[in-house]
């Protein structure tokens, strides 16, 4: 019986790429399994069909033969073609495909027991102006160092780790089932690769212990929220001698009871009687460096925004230091005298003389409101 194309067996055309070719074998190898088609002969056939398919074309000397010869190019029977026949299990075809699903391919690999340590995260909190003009912090960090005594090793000194007889050092063992090869760890050794008979009596072989850290920080000036300063090698140490991990402070900027931060420029409220935003006068306002006087113009409108220049942040990465955004409040007086309230009722009298000339905004809304209910009607 003639065999099938095996583009037409995984169901790819021609120019299909690897990933997409490898994506239609997992597809096509897990609808035929056996597992899943027990007792079924043509699920069998299909599912062999399927895993040939898979070996030519996914070797890219076999598919280029098999691309110019057809299956003459890739049978080892006929010889004028460019490529050998299949000279492995099945095993071996899923130790590359399904590694990364079943946990490790096969190949005859060596298991290396030696694994960088893992990274770690530490919270700092800080004001305002330890972001702004930058600070040096000592901060104390749990972590797993590598045992003095034995130097990572996790074996007692004067010895050292063996090979694990059971895997071979590969740290994992095939269970076969029937024709069908499953990848597992090495129960001796625990995926270790390498088995200690006389482990350190400091780590129990472990290799690292627990032990906290004290650390000194520099903050550089300039930082927000979310940044993130590494600390090169002072996360956890690696196994077996592994490079350690790394250190990651996340800063974190505390609410200050005055000024708000946006980027580069700060933002803060000042408050300011009607007398003043009516006269005009001067405002003393609170910047990082000091109080400055701020000159208020006569007839400040509340919500009036000023700009000191320079007052704001220089940004850590660099450029032209923000401003100082000052916003005023209108404070309407409270606890009035009873001469305070006189006074007032005769200084509303004498506005109200002036025909609105003295409140253009007032006057201008109620002719607004005054004209949509007469379009209304």
């Amino acid at each position: 019986m003639s065999k099938r194309d095996y583009y037409e067996v995984l169901g790819v055309t021609q120019d299909a790429s690897d990933a997409e070719i490898k994506k239609a074998f997992r597809r096509m190898a897990m609808k035929y399994h056996p597992d899943r088609n027990p007792d079924d002969t043509a699920a069998e056939d299909s599912f062999k069909e399927v895993n040939e398919a898979y070996e030519v074309l996914s070797d890219a000397q076999k598919k280029a033969a098999y691309d110019q010869y057809g299956h003459a190019g890739v049978d080892p029977n006929m010889r004028g073609g460019q490529g050998g026949g299949f000279e492995g299990s099945f095993s071996d075809i899923f130790g590359d495909v399904f590694g990364d699903i079943f946990g490790g391919g096969g190949g005859g690999r060596r298991h290396s027991s030696v694994q960088r340590g893992a990274d770690l995260r530490y919270t700092m909190d800080m004001s305002l102006e330890e972001a702004v003009r930058g600070v040096e912090k000592t901060i104390k960090v749990p972590s797993l160092v590598a045992c003095e005594t034995c130097d990572g090793s996790g074996a007692k000194p004067g010895s050292s780790a063996k090979v694990c007889g059971t895997c071979g050092g590969h740290g994992q063992v095939r269970m076969q089932q029937g024709f069908f090869s499953v990848q597992q760890t090495c129960p001796t050794c625990h995926g270790e690769g390498q088995v200690i008979s006389d482990p350190c009596n400091d780590c129990h072989g472990h290799g690292r212990k627990e032990k906290t850290k004290t650390l000194s920080v520099k903050i550089p000036a300039g930082v927000d929220t979310g940044d993130r300063i590494r600390l090169a090698g002072e996360g956890e140490a690696g196994t077996h001698g592994g490079p350690a991990g790394d250190l990651y402070v996340q800063v974190h900027v505390r609410t200050h009871p005055i000024f708000e931060r946006d980027g580069r420029n700060l933002y803060c409220e000042v408050p300011i009687s009607f007398i003043d935003a009516a006269l005009g006068g001067e405002l003393e306002v609170p910047t990082l460096d000091g109080r400055v006087k701020l000159k208020v113009p006569a007839e400040t409108q509340t919500g009036k925004m000023f700009r000191l220049r320079g007052k704001g942040v220089a940004p850590v990465r660099g450029g032209a230091t923000g401003d100082l955004l000052v916003k005023v409040v209108l404070e309407t007086p409270v606890h009035l005298s009873s001469r305070q309230k006189e006074l007032l009722r005769e200084f509303q009298q004498e506005m109200e003389q002036g025909n609105n000339k003295h409140s253009p905004k007032k006057a201008g809304f109620f002719d607004s409101v005054k004209k949509f209910f007469e379009d209304m009607t």
